[in-house]
């Protein structure tokens, strides 16, 4: 099994969302879904991220939104980065993953719901942050608006996003996406051939 800890606040974690899924199922493996709020890992253990943020015109960072911009059209998306909002509050969207997937009349629709959210950010530079937003992408995949937000304030979903976030961080994450192929630790799209290469060394 692939673990894919996730926040949809990242441009690059939509890229690696598109591109695990055909990855997987040629390889025949489940993906474990974990969503988690990467501002809680940069805060505990990445917190240079935001300085390094800061200057969006530098060479570095001008290569950075063209890389993402390449890594897009190979992958038949479209990505506008930095969005107007930006950095956006995803622990709404991030607890809604969490409850959908233990909704039984909404997890059919776990995978529509995340592509949604992605692409409601970076293609249509929405704020996933607000009620009306979600509550409209929930309409747009078959999802009940209020019993969404409602499954977002619940107790259990907001301690298991937390502890998602602090397992990701105890095993060694800085950041989104990250992945686990049993306890080996892949960071960031470009990653995954190494992801495949570790499925098939791990089958022995």
């Amino acid at each position: 099994m692939i673990e894919f800890f996730f926040d949809c606040s990242s441009p690059w974690t939509y890229l690696a969302f598109r591109n695990i899924q055909p990855l997987a199922a040629e390889l025949g493996e489940a993906i474990s879904w974990r969503p988690v709020l990467v501002g809680g890992i940069f805060n505990s253990v990445n917190k240079g991220i935001y300085a390094a943020r800061e200057d969006m015109a530098s060479p570095k960072n001008r290569y950075m939104l063209k890389d993402v911009r390449d890594s897009a059209r190979e992958a038949g998306l479209t990505i506008t980065f930095p969005p107007r909002v930006f950095p956006v509050n995803s622990v709404k969207a991030m607890r809604g993953c969490l409850w959908i997937a233990q909704d039984a009349t909404a997890k059919s629709h776990y995978l529509a719901f995340v592509e949604a959210v992605f692409a409601t950010y970076f293609s249509r530079d929405e704020d996933i942050s607000q009620d009306e937003v979600l509550s409209a992408i929930c309409s747009q995949v078959g999802i009940s608006a209020d019993a969404f937000l409602a499954g977002i304030t619940r107790p259990d979903i907001k301690d298991q996003l937390k502890a998602n976030t602090e397992e990701a961080i105890r095993r060694g994450a800085f950041g989104s996406p990250t992945f686990f192929v049993d306890d080996d630790m892949y960071f960031g799209n470009d990653r995954l051939p190494l992801v495949h290469s570790a499925v098939l060394r791990a089958r022995g």
